[in-house]
């Protein structure tokens, strides 16, 4: 487990793919339920993750690449697992968690405590603004400014190895410093994307300065993370965070 370092009194870890049960390309800990895997492993590998929670409880959220945050609360775990791609609670003992397996996972956190958030941020996402709506619903919740809050970004596909399209350097045209142009030999247009770096700045615009974390490399660290651009079938990292009971 990966836990970060950084100023906040709250719970928070990213899993790697260490110490689970999966097997072949799901070895070991996959945390995904829709790719493939033995639905008794991945059950088991959560029970594990969870364990690892300090008593907090995962909620478990379906992600779309949508913008969509949810409030993770004692209602929202005795439901099915919601269709969303961040959460936030103020309420201790309920650990929001995001899955990724070369997106990005950015956690945010209320500088005294009160409370956390957690997002799933790919590029679609990213650039759809579900960093804007994990800030602004952790603020909503919490009162707190912007700029007070604390951020971590964890392990994502790095630069080197996130060949992107026009689409994707279109999605974020205020932003092409984060763009390297590197055309095919074909012709073909093509560029790499700092993905860490698009939200780092997202975070600067919105008023967090106070970033932590990235630096890994899903892709070109296969021993430690699961990454679905270098593998295609893998499983899922988990990143978690939980306010203190």
């Amino acid at each position: 487990m990966i836990r970060p370092d950084w100023p906040a009194p709250v719970g928070a870890l990213c899993s790697t793919r260490a110490g689970g049960v999966s097997g072949g390309p799901y070895a070991a800990l996959n945390l995904g339920v829709a790719v493939g895997d033995k639905p008794a492993a991945v059950a088991a590998n959560r029970e594990r993750f969870a364990g690892a929670l300090n008593g907090a409880q995962p909620l478990w959220l379906r992600q779309v690449h949508g913008a969509k945050v949810v409030k993770a609360d004692a209602a929202a775990l005795a439901a099915a697992a919601p269709e969303a791609d961040a959460a936030w609670t103020d309420e201790p003992g309920v650990a929001c968690v995001v899955q990724v397996a070369d997106c990005l996972p950015v956690l945010l956190a209320h500088p005294q405590g009160r409370g956390v958030a957690a997002a799933h941020a790919g590029w679609r996402g990213l650039a759809g603004g579900v960093i804007d709506a994990a800030v602004v619903a952790l603020c909503e919740g919490t009162g707190a400014d912007p700029g007070d809050l604390l951020a971590w970004l964890g392990p994502c596909i790095g630069l080197a190895a996130f060949e992107v399209g026009a689409d994707v350097l279109d999605a974020f045209a205020d932003d092409a410093a984060f763009f390297v142009h590197t055309p095919r030999a074909n012709g073909d247009a093509r560029w790499h994307a700092d993905l860490a770096g698009l939200a780092r700045r997202r975070l600067f615009r919105l008023g967090p300065r106070r970033v932590h974390g990235g630096g890994w490399c899903t892709v070109n660290d296969p021993s430690r993370f699961f990454s679905y651009r270098r593998d295609g079938v893998t499983g899922r990292l988990a990143a978690a965070i939980w306010r203190h009971a």
